[in-house]
């Protein structure tokens, strides 16, 4: 077993990022160029939530891998802004759905352009994405890319179905974000060996190593909506819990809280109580559940480590694993 590099030894993610910064601005140029649309709205409420900034840790992991495997094949520009449209639209359809007004540190596009342009900008998004999935002329391709988006749709539904409801388990919540967050992470991963023609083993490794991160991703980020700066983080502290949203932190605090903690913590997730957030932060601390969370998430950024052990060893591959060991210091 590879060790998870120690988070303060290891480079920041900018330095990560570095290595594929001059692939990222030919994606940028490719978004840009397919961003056109005769309709000036859609380009409008597009480039207002591309342009608002983020780590495009999508299209860089797709990169990554390809430079891991080094294929410098033209395809991986065109694929990257494929899976940053198809992540874009289920942000605008998220923040409809959960009424978000704030994103990275601004408001979200649903506050300024209203619900429908956000949805209907949205579909645009998905469906500029299948055409360029066509373009790539690759059956397997599509076939990765439309699987994804089904599975991330699901996740949306299940998590949906899920709000409000505190007696689900941690299989249960692993579920949701294992389709609504890491399955793009996993997509990425698997293009990017896809389009460097790796092996099928280490095909399936990278899409290991995409799945943990996203897992890994997304398991911090439901730690720092009870232990996050805003100004750092960008949005509203508190709203998986307004939104009814049973996260990981609250499955460990029921589970090792005192009756009366499991029970407060219980009400709240009911009854989406923004009043009672000051309370179930200090329950969700006082029991040890962020520590427990982010424990799960070492373990999951272990676990994208360990997939990746046979790669070729070379600067990529390090960035790559430097990016799992950076998630467990992320702050935004």
């Amino acid at each position: 077993m590879t060790a998870l590099a120690s988070p303060s030894a290891a480079a920041t993610t900018a330095d990560t990022l570095a290595l594929i910064a001059e692939d990222l601005r030919e994606v940028d140029a490719v978004i840009a160029r397919r961003l056109d649309s005769g309709v000036p709205l859609v380009g409008e409420v597009s480039r207002y939530i591309i342009a608002a900034g983020g780590k495009r840790l999508r299209p860089a992991l797709l990169l990554l891998v390809c430079g891991a495997l080094q294929c410098r094949d033209a395809q991986r520009f065109n694929l990257a802004a494929v899976v940053e449209f198809i992540h874009t639209a289920t942000l605008l359809h998220d923040d409809v759905v959960d009424e978000s007004t704030l994103r990275r540190g601004r408001a979200t596009a649903n506050e300024v352009f209203g619900n429908p342009a956000s949805v209907l900008v949205g579909d645009f998004l998905y469906s500029r994405a299948f055409q360029m999935m066509v373009d790539a002329g690759e059956m397997r391709i599509m076939q990765t890319l439309a699987d994804a988006t089904n599975v991330i749709a699901e996740g949306e539904v299940l998590q949906l179905m899920n709000m409000h409801d505190p007696d689900l388990n941690q299989e249960g919540y692993l579920r949701v974000i294992r389709s609504k967050t890491a399955k793009l992470f996993e997509a990425s991963a698997r293009l990017g060996a896809i389009v460097a023609r790796a092996p099928a083993e280490m095909e399936e490794a990278c899409a290991t190593y995409g799945q943990a991160l996203g897992t890994a991703f997304q398991v911090i980020d439901d730690v720092l909506d009870y232990d996050g700066d805003t100004s750092v983080m960008g949005k509203n502290l508190g709203d998986d819990l307004r939104e009814g949203k049973t996260t990981l932190p609250l499955i460990i605090a029921m589970q090792r809280g005192t009756p009366a903690q499991a029970a407060a913590v219980r009400s709240a997730i009911e009854s989406s109580g923004e009043g009672d957030l000051g309370a179930i932060a200090a329950i969700v601390r006082n029991t040890g559940a962020l520590a427990a969370t982010r424990e799960a998430a070492a373990a999951e950024a272990q676990r994208a480590i360990d997939a990746i052990a046979d790669l070729p060893r070379n600067p990529h591959t390090k960035g790559l694993l430097q990016l799992a060991a950076q998630l467990l210091t992320r702050q935004a």
